[in-house]
């Protein structure tokens, strides 16, 4: 489909052009001068939740998380909205609100955007940040022995299609809306401070489709260990009744013929990990003479982070049945374990 813009645009034409339709990744790239690089990126979709504030600020978080995956620094934002014409305006006023309130939070401005009238509400943010040239983080750059970090746990897709089937614990909900309502601004920051060149944000792939786009573009092969994965308590129960996304559904049906799952992995796992994310966590290839340093940072500054595999020469992915846990963040709540292994 996306051909005839990519004919129409090729990359030789705009050298400036660093990354964008020939080498896709989590966002677009233009170089402004030798120091700086302009980083854009925009996403948007309907709600989630049921808290009108939620879903503006999950929405606001989720499309910030693909600057924060480039290695940029928001500082400037457009709203995109379609509201139903007889959506109540002090909904309506909510949403923005969270929008505004959580792209404040990340350091950048709303200084406009666009509304139209739809029969579902869909929200979000175009994105602008600054990123240096030394900074950047793609997709492209993990290498053999980098150690997989990732920064939230998995699961928000399961409890959100539990959400909307009226079968969700509140706990629960309240545990994933904090999940989803935290900007990756953190984790970002401590991958740049140590030399992380290669990362992705993991939405709406899955953690191993997004793992396989990192695999993909940096000819590797990337091997997570199951037990390591940190999961959203009630995740795995609302799995278990078949509350599960057609997105999650779509990711195993497209992606699972470049995975390798060992043996004792139970089929319910195979599931939970392509399961469709929202505002989740930044998938980073740390080098392995940074990880112990990366760890320690992390804690000081109070960041969760899970090392949850590391990278190998081939190609594609494996799920391994065996790992230790490895985190910096065993106060965190409602987050579980496999249990199931």
């Amino acid at each position: 489909m996306l051909r005839p813009l990519q004919e129409s645009f090729p990359a030789a034409d705009y050298p400036d052009l660093k990354i964008g339709l020939a080498a896709p990744d989590d966002a677009a790239v233009w170089r402004l001068d030798e120091t700086r690089l302009l980083v854009l990126t925009t996403d948007f979709f309907t709600p989630i939740v049921d808290d009108p504030y939620d879903y503006g600020s999950i929405a606001a978080a989720n499309a910030l998380s693909d600057l924060y995956a480039m290695g940029a620094v928001p500082f400037l934002a457009l709203n995109i909205a379609c509201l139903p014409n007889d959506l109540d305006p002090a909904v309506a006023q909510e949403i923005f609100r969270g929008l505004a309130d959580t792209a404040k939070a990340a350091g950048a401005v709303i200084a406009g955007g666009h509304t139209i009238q739809d029969d579902e509400p869909k929200v979000g943010l175009v994105g602008v940040g600054f990123a240096e040239p030394d900074g950047l983080m793609t997709k492209g750059q993990a290498k053999p022995g980098d150690h997989l970090v990732l920064t939230k746990p998995i699961g928000t897709g399961l409890i959100s299609t539990a959400i909307k089937a009226s079968q969700a614990g509140q706990t629960d909900i309240s545990q994933a809306v904090g999940w989803m309502r935290r900007l990756n601004a953190g984790p970002a920051a401590l991958a740049r401070r140590h030399g992380v060149r290669a990362a992705t944000d993991v939405t709406g792939f899955s953690l191993l489709g997004h793992g396989l786009e990192m695999a993909g573009a940096s000819e590797v092969r990337l091997v997570f260990d199951l037990p390591a994965i940190p999961l959203l308590a009630g995740a795995e129960t609302y799995a278990q009744q078949g509350l599960v996304p057609g997105g999650s559904a779509d990711n195993r049906s497209y992606f699972s013929q470049r995975v390798t799952f060992e043996s004792g992995i139970p089929e319910l796992a195979q599931t939970i990990v392509f399961d469709a994310q929202t505002s989740g966590g930044l998938l980073l290839a740390v080098p392995p003479d940074r990880l112990e340093a990366f760890l320690s940072d992390a804690e000081k500054q109070a960041e969760a982070v899970w090392v949850i595999g590391q990278v190998e020469a081939g190609l594609g992915a494996t799920v391994r049945a065996q790992g230790i846990v490895r985190t910096t963040a065993a106060g965190e709540p409602g987050v579980v374990y496999w249990p199931s292994t």
